[in-house]
């Protein structure tokens, strides 16, 4: 399987990348000032792999993936970049372009199934409409299309409940529900925003082995977006580590999870439960709160909360931002040397 590159900055228009996101800037004028939601992120995508990108709340997941789609509202967001879809950047393209590719080419899960969905219309109407929009299908057609899907996300009795509305299905089922709606066109590229948000456990568990199972058969790129670590670690082949619009460190799975770099991923592997470890030992949570994004801290967006800075240096931490580094590969933003990074990773590994 082709793997996913990432780089912090590229020139121009890469190869034969499948997605390529290259010094994407978005900002949002607000009463209060101007809102720079992503700052300089670059990232690329091959086909039929899975990026994972993870951060908190208002690190720039979101933000980011709606700007792939299209979906900002343009006379009040200023981006700059480029985006590449194959050969088609989508930063500059017409509005008739994007929803040629929205729904069609390019889908998207939402977080919420429930508020996504239309409560005054069947499941089956809301995923037959997407198909006849895009593919010109009669409504005949369509709505054996959509049982098709629905038998294909595991809904049982799709040709009856293909009739129902959202309410009448659980939680689960209404995110397989999307995922239909999503999968309709056999999109190339799939970005699911939190899928398995206020899930239990095993539906989340069945959602995820359902999007690798329609990966493995249709090729299909994905970008899972989440605040779940364990998620990123069963689904995910490379991982993309947002913080302040920016990029953190990225990597193969096994490196951003088994050999962290950077302080923050280093913070948010403290932040949660390890297998094995006594019930009484407390966690580990990142101090402070992320930066607002209207006055964001000067030099690295992290050093306010960060337990390094002395370690670093406090004139490059405070005063000068730090780039992704190597520009392939396994590369972080941090000015620790590769040596205190392997040690005091070492040490955080090691505590209970």
């Amino acid at each position: 399987m082709t793997a996913v590159t990432l780089s912090q900055s590229s020139p121009g228009r890469r190869g034969d990348s499948f997605l390529s996101v290259q010094d994407l800037h978005i900002s949002f004028q607000t009463e209060d000032g101007v809102v720079r939601a992503v700052d300089g992120l670059s990232f690329e995508v091959e086909k039929g792999t899975t990026l994972g990108i993870v951060g908190e709340s208002g690190s720039g997941k979101s933000v980011t993936n709606l700007a792939i789609l299209g979906l900002h509202n343009r006379d009040r967001t200023e981006i700059h970049g480029e985006i590449w879809f194959e050969d088609q950047e989508l930063t500059g393209a017409s509005r008739t372009a994007l929803e040629g590719l929205r729904g069609n080419r390019i889908a998207m899960i939402f977080q919420d199934p429930l508020t996504s969905l239309s409560p005054y219309h069947t499941v089956g109407r809301q995923i037959s409409e997407v198909y006849r929009k895009h593919k010109g299908a009669s409504k005949k057609e369509a709505r054996d299309r959509a049982i098709e899907m629905l038998e294909r996300v595991g809904i049982p009795n799709a040709r009856t409940r293909v009739d129902d509305y959202p309410h009448h299905f659980s939680g689960g089922m209404r995110q397989r529900v999307m995922i239909a709606m999503a999968l309709v066109c056999d999109p190339d590229l799939l970005i699911a925003d939190e899928p398995t948000t206020a899930l239990d456990v095993t539906v989340q568990a069945q959602v995820l082995d359902l999007l690798k199972d329609l990966q493995q058969q249709t090729g299909t790129s994905i970008i899972l977006i989440t605040h779940d670590l364990g998620v990123i670690a069963r689904t995910a082949h490379q991982v993309l580590v947002m913080y302040a619009g920016r990029a953190a460190e990225r990597g193969t799975v096994r490196e951003v999870l088994g050999e962290a770099r950077h302080p923050y991923t280093w913070g948010l592997l403290s932040s949660v439960p390890r297998l094995g470890s006594p019930v009484d030992v407390p966690l580990t949570p990142i101090r402070g709160t992320p930066p607002s994004m209207l006055n964001p801290p000067s030099g690295c967006p992290f050093h306010p909360r960060c337990e390094y800075v002395r370690l670093a240096g406090p004139e490059l931490c405070v005063h000068q931002r730090p780039d992704l580094s190597p520009a392939t590969g396994h590369g972080d933003a941090c000015y620790l040397t590769p040596k205190q990074k392997q040690e005091t990773f070492a040490q955080i590994k090691g505590r209970p």
